[in-house]
């Protein structure tokens, strides 16, 4: 990995603002124009319900659902899109399709709808990740997703009437997976010069600072050679010259 390996830019911001956007923008459709396509959530056991694996993500209840879900979404996929920016389009479109399969097969009767599917996926993900990349910077982001929303973990329980914990598990499953299936493509920490193999003290220009004893050289022999300059090595030409 190069320095540059969590590097900002401005999709980072835009694809989260964007997607949050696009659930909003369904949100009104569904509640000034056709309320009708809140049924176009999964259905689980039943083939029509399959198609509620594209849809559901996009379709809430009411308002309080919506907005519950918006600002996890937001935060979690903003830290994807910044730490693994390769692979953050992978995680949202397989984990949707995943986790809302998991629900269609797992689920009870009845129509799960919400992005609580694939915000589960997020934080499952980004917890599970960081802890197999053994990278400082993505353990601290591991630990800072489970200061925010460890809460979450009680809710892949059926604690709660009318929550979709099906699709919380659902999500919580595939985060894990795709953690395991992307754990090669983690970010190393960098490394210094001299932690490479093929690391050579006698060539480290700083290492030639210190003498055998170990004492600090400030200024060593060939640094006090300075180079010649364009117009002594012409003087000293025509000296040469008028010589022979």
């Amino acid at each position: 990995m190069s320095k540059q390996q969590f590097k900002f830019s401005n999709s980072v911001v835009i694809y989260p603002l964007l997607m949050l956007l696009l659930i909003w923008l369904v949100f009104w459709y569904q509640t000034n124009v056709d309320y009708g396509i809140k049924s176009l959530g999964i259905r689980p056991h039943k083939p029509e319900g399959l198609l509620g694996i594209f849809t559901s993500p996009f379709l809430h209840g009411d308002l309080n659902h919506l907005y519950n879900n918006s600002f996890p979404l937001l935060v979690l996929s903003l830290a994807l899109f910044y730490f693994y920016n390769k692979i953050a389009w992978k995680v949202i479109v397989f984990g949707i399709l995943l986790s809302g399969f998991f629900t269609w097969l797992i689920g009870a009767s009845g129509n799960h709808i919400g992005a609580s599917g694939l915000i589960y996926v997020l934080f499952s993900f980004i917890f599970f990740k960081g802890i197999f990349a053994k990278h400082y910077r993505l353990i601290a982001l591991s630990l800072m997703v489970i200061f925010l929303y460890g809460s979450m973990i009680w809710y892949v329980f059926p604690i709660k009437q009318g929550m979709s914990w099906e699709g919380h598990l659902g999500g919580l499953i595939s985060g894990f997976l795709f953690a395991l299936i992307f754990r090669n493509k983690v970010a190393k920490p960098e490394r210094y010069a001299w932690q490479q193999p093929d690391y050579n003290e006698a060539d480290d220009p700083f290492m030639k600072h210190f003498d055998e004893n170990g004492n600090f050289i400030e200024t060593l022999p060939e640094d006090d050679v300075e180079p010649e300059s364009e117009e002594s090595a012409q003087i000293n030409y025509i000296f040469k010259k008028n010589e022979d």
